[in-house]
């Protein structure tokens, strides 16, 4: 497997160009399931996630084009892509597709609304929580489903006719559970109301690709989504909305090292919870026309109190981010993970620099050090990889990162966008 390697002490200063959300891009696609005309997306980023979700709709029958650039694209932005799934040659989703990403268990609401059944293997656990699949059950079983489970598979069939809108309302805050039940409910014969819905950007982003696909979906952006199902959906062209996770990360990475960096295309509004908290920490940020500026100029960070919540809070993605820049805080820090049961596996690896990190329960309490020293570290999951590299910016001497296929999965071209604002930082083949 590759690794990263980096050695410390550099500011970052320069221009970051934000990629294509990975958590909208994952739904729009699934979204294609549900017309048999051709759906266009435009900034679609670069990851082993999506190649993976290309496998995964390709054996259901859809068709993928990857467009070159067009005229006034940036350089170095998402890719242009079409998913027609003219013909639905395959409503099972195997396990050897599902194992390998959770997302892709979502399928499971636009093969029901269309072909008015699924087998979809079960996703099971995964590093960071059992994250189970109830809640997506509760929802397609509300709209009529009958679901039985058989050798670790959900059979799901609807009923004669097509999914029935309803209300449902959720015990909990889920997004992949909205992600689902609103694919599925654009189909359904009468109303659906959704209560209790995620608010994430990424559903208002797929919830405005419905719409441009002739949905009614009213409510976007709240609590409380109604969609008023119809008997078909048609093509469109609909783009990705810049990744707020990868904006905060880079901020973060911008605040740890020290420097000044414009993430271009980035959306303040996204993440307004983590860039109000990196504020408190002594970090300068200020909107501008292009994006957002990140400005450190070697003063103490310092250290602030933060607890994950659901949109509008401080999202869970960006904890493991955060946790490493108050390694070095001027003082102790308190963060409370709410969201997932099992995501500080890189405390571990943060006490491989030198940090000092103690967990009881939900709460980890950071005490800030002067100085990290680099080290050999292992990545754990996805937003732990890159607190890693976080730290490494900082760190005195070399770092290397090993088991970076998890960074492949949600950073584009991590390595080039920091070495261009001044990082020693280098991919190692395996």
């Amino acid at each position: 497997m590759d690794r990263i390697r980096l050695v410390g002490g550099n500011e970052l200063n320069g221009e970051i160009l934000i990629s294509g959300a990975k958590n909208a891009a994952l739904p729009l696609m699934i979204s294609s399931l549900l017309t048999h005309e051709p759906l266009v997306l435009e900034n679609v980023p670069r990851l082993a996630d999506v190649k993976q979700l290309e496998r995964i709709l390709e054996n259901h029958g859809v068709d993928i084009a990857v467009h070159g650039r067009r005229r006034g694209e940036a350089e170095g932005g998402g890719q242009r892509m079409t998913f027609h799934a003219k013909d639905i040659v395959d409503t099972t989703a195997p396990y050897d597709l599902v194992s390998k990403m959770r997302a892709s268990f979502w399928v499971i609401g636009p093969l029901l609304a269309r072909e008015h059944n699924a087998r979809v293997s079960l996703p099971g656990g995964c590093a960071i929580g059992t994250r189970p699949v109830d809640l997506f059950l509760y929802g397609l079983k509300a709209l009529g489903a009958d679901i039985d489970i058989d050798e670790g598979y959900v059979v799901a069939k609807a009923p004669k006719g097509g999914l029935v809108g309803t209300t449902i309302t959720f015990p909990k805050v889920s997004v992949g559970a909205t992600h689902t039940i609103l694919m599925a409910a654009t189909l359904a014969k009468g109303t659906t109301i959704i209560e209790n819905a995620a608010r994430e950007p990424e559903i208002g982003n797929v919830a405005e690709c419905l719409v441009a696909m002739g949905a009614k979906i009213s409510g976007i952006g709240t609590e409380r989504l109604v969609i008023e199902g119809v008997s078909e959906l048609h093509g469109a062209t609909h783009e990705v909305l810049p990744d707020r996770i990868e904006t905060g990360t880079y901020a973060m990475a911008t605040a740890m090292a020290g420097g000044n960096v414009l993430l271009r295309g980035a959306r303040a509004e996204h993440l307004q919870a983590a860039l109000d908290t990196l504020s408190g920490s002594g970090v300068h940020i200020t909107n501008e026309d292009n994006g957002i500026r990140v400005y450190r100029n070697g003063n103490g960070i310092q250290p602030v109190d933060v607890e994950t919540q659901p949109f509008p809070g401080f999202p869970t993605d960006l904890q493991a981010q955060f946790m490493a820049l108050m390694t070095m805080s001027t003082g102790t820090s308190h963060i409370r993970e709410t969201i997932f049961e099992n995501r500080y596996m890189h405390v571990a690896e943060l006490a491989r620099f030198g940090a000092d990190i103690s967990v009881d329960g939900q709460v980890a309490t950071v005490h800030g050090k002067p100085q990290l020293k680099g080290a050999q570290v292992m990545a754990t999951d996805l937003r732990a990889s890159v607190s890693l590299v976080i730290a490494g910016l900082a760190a005195r001497g070399e770092t290397i990162v090993n088991r970076v296929y998890h960074l492949d999965r949600g950073f584009e071209r991590l390595e080039e966008k920091l070495s261009r604002c001044g990082a020693e930082i280098e991919r190692l083949a395996s």
